[in-house]
């Protein structure tokens, strides 16, 4: 039985992580190896890179900082999550941890084409998936918004604030309500729906049906996420209506003891945020558990 269970080794995680070691906690981080943050190029608004970093050599950075004081680290993949009288129990297949405290941080995972162009599309920044995170560098260029009529406008709307060149690119052939009459009232183009997005090295294109390709500088996916909430929804965690967690002020959920911070709980999906509910709910944890004073050396 340990101190603290962190299951999630993205930017969240590891900050947890630290946290609570340097509290003098026992934890473990359960790590499938998916972070969202491992698709960012180059991120210029996390804070303390004014170079830009990306999201590689930021958790290659976070992990050094973790392993500076003696996190524990596996590789792993949640299935279930069992809630009992003393504390939390986390199988992953024939696995198993126990700790007084748990902490989920899983994050979301982006749907994407089902297309092998998909990764060297965004490490190239032709395919984009946060306009939060970067659409300052897609200033002035021809941007595109690839998803669902329903979704689109909005994230549209958005970019149109940063370019003159803003076409959205329904799958469907939806106009996208108010928010898609709203985007074209300011001037953003609404391509015929049901196009074909390819990749030709360079820049992404949209093919309308019976139409010539259209190509952008770079186009936003908006395509919708997926997560594991669902396991702490077994264990007896609230959802919202959109499949996020929620939490208290201290990012506790209705379960004593468990907490979930980052991407998978409601609010702004931005590494900052994510790095800063670590802090609290580390630190409420932390609070929480029994007082162990610090012995003579």
């Amino acid at each position: 039985m340990i101190d603290v269970i962190i299951v999630g080794g993205g930017p969240a995680g590891l900050t947890a992580a630290s946290y609570l070691r340097r509290f003098h906690r026992s934890c473990v981080v359960l790590d499938a190896g998916h972070s969202r943050a491992r698709w960012i190029p180059e991120s210029n608004n996390c804070p303390g890179f004014p170079q830009g970093v990306s999201g590689e050599a930021l958790l290659r950075r976070l992990r050094d900082q973790a392993a500076a004081v003696d996190v524990a680290i596996e590789q792993a993949t949640v299935d279930r999550i069992v809630h009992g009288g003393d504390g939390f129990e986390v199988l992953a297949g024939e696995r198993r941890w126990q700790a007084r405290r748990l902490i989920l941080a899983t994050g979301v995972t982006d749907r994407l084409p089902d297309d092998a162009w998909v990764e060297p599309a965004v490490a190239s920044g032709a395919l984009r998936l946060c306009s939060i995170c970067d659409a300052y560098e897609a200033s002035d260029l021809a941007i595109g918004v690839y998803g669902p009529s329903a979704a689109i406008g909005a994230h549209a709307l958005f970019l149109r604030a940063y370019s003159s060149a803003v076409h959205a690119l329904p799958t469907d052939d939806g106009d996208g309500g108010a928010a898609g009459e709203e985007a074209r009232t300011v001037g953003v183009e609404w391509l015929p729906g049901g196009g074909r997005l390819a990749f030709d090295g360079r820049r992404c294109t949209y093919s309308p049906p019976g139409q010539a390709a259209v190509g952008f500088d770079t186009v936003y996916a908006y395509l919708g996420c997926d997560t594991s909430a669902a396991i702490a929804a077994a264990a007896g965690v609230e959802l919202t209506e959109d499949g996020e967690i929620i939490v208290d002020a201290d990012q506790q959920t209705r379960l004593p003891g468990l907490y979930a911070i980052g991407d998978i709980v409601s609010g702004l999906n931005q590494i900052s945020v994510a790095v800063g509910y670590a802090a609290i709910a580390a630190t409420h944890a932390h609070n929480a558990l029994p007082f162990v004073a610090r012995a003579p050396v």
